[in-house]
């Protein structure tokens, strides 16, 4: 089945906690003051609302991202770029072995304004979606208002670098953003670029750990530098990456302070893979056959390394590439 309209479907009334209902395709999503319920013609879902908005948060600000966002272990989406499913139970064994498991296909403009929708109405104005849990409110309760300004950000995506012109850059005394209580002893200093006449805006660096200490959301990587297909993604992470990301292509990380936990699974059924700590320094490639969740007991600093050319997952999907990428 597959959507194009790009109309929100949502109920005429709030319900008696004040929020509103919506429906996709086949799928009803409703919320109370602690859970999400999600229902399919052949089955049906329950997710702590504050776990549920922060996968949204993500999918939304993310245009749906590489691959499958896995909201838990059952429900989530898979980018084809340019339509998107939505899926309950497909990445799960017992699901599928149930004949419980449903999916949907639907233009990314459809799907896209419900889940922004949802996103709107569902999330009060104490809470963050995007922020530690340390850094926000709750997401539970009746309806009190909403945060529009946190639920739209805009995902920083520099087409060059960071600092070059055109450019943006968060610098300590323009941006407002306060260096994170967890990385107070981070050096501010910037680069001093001595350029050759003429090169002005072509030679230029920044301090991308002073960068990254003023990052005020956590779990969103931002494009910091762009060559061709390949961009430079840090992030800031603390507490648990809210999705399971189920990889199309191979993704590179670099732990650059701290440490994560990572719970390496099958892709397709969940199976347990490996578990990696990734400590300061290491360096280690996610394969486009895997899904992946992190754990940061501190707020730590990573580099994501992706290849965004559009063309890798179909060679993936028919074998002219590995899922790995180099063999040893």
């Amino acid at each position: 089945m597959t959507v194009t309209d790009t109309q929100v479907n949502q109920s005429e009334t709030p319900n008696a906690e004040g929020y509103f209902s919506f429906t996709l395709g086949e799928f009803q999503f409703r919320r109370d003051e602690y859970f999400v319920y999600i229902t399919w013609p052949t089955g049906h879902h329950v997710m702590s609302v504050d776990a549920f908005l922060r996968a949204l948060q993500r999918d939304v600000a993310w245009d749906f991202f590489y691959g499958i966002v896995n909201f838990d272990g059952v429900f989530g989406t898979v980018n084809h770029y340019g339509t998107v499913d939505i899926f309950a139970g497909r990445y799960n064994d017992s699901y599928r072995k149930a004949e419980l498991d449903y999916s949907e296909n639907h233009e990314t403009p459809a799907i896209r304004e419900t889940f922004k929708s949802i996103l709107a109405d569902w999330t009060n104005e104490t809470f963050d979606p995007f922020a530690s849990p340390h850094e926000t409110g709750a997401a539970w309760g009746i309806k009190n208002g909403d945060n529009n300004s946190a639920v739209t950000r805009r995902r920083v995506a520099a087409q060059r670098m960071v600092g070059v012109p055109g450019d943006e850059q968060i610098r300590s005394d323009e941006s407002g953003f306060r260096i994170n209580r967890h990385f107070l002893d981070v050096d501010q200093s910037e680069p001093v670029v001595e350029a050759e006449p003429g090169f002005e805006g072509e030679v230029v660096a920044f301090n991308l750990f002073a960068y990254l200490s003023r990052s005020d959301v956590t779990w969103n990587p931002s494009v910091v530098s762009a060559c061709k297909d390949s961009l430079f993604c840090p992030t800031t992470e603390e507490y648990i990456l809210p999705i399971i990301h189920g990889n199309d292509r191979v993704e590179w990380f670099v732990q650059l302070s701290d440490q994560i936990h990572w719970d390496v699974e099958d892709r397709d059924t969940g199976a347990i893979r490996s578990r990696v700590l990734m400590k300061a320094g290491d360096v280690c490639a996610m394969p486009a056959d895997i899904r992946h969740q992190g754990y940061s007991p501190k707020r730590s600093m990573l580099l994501v390394w992706e290849n965004n050319s559009s063309k890798v997952p179909e060679l993936i999907a028919s074998g002219q590439a590995p899922t790995y990428p180099v063999e040893f």
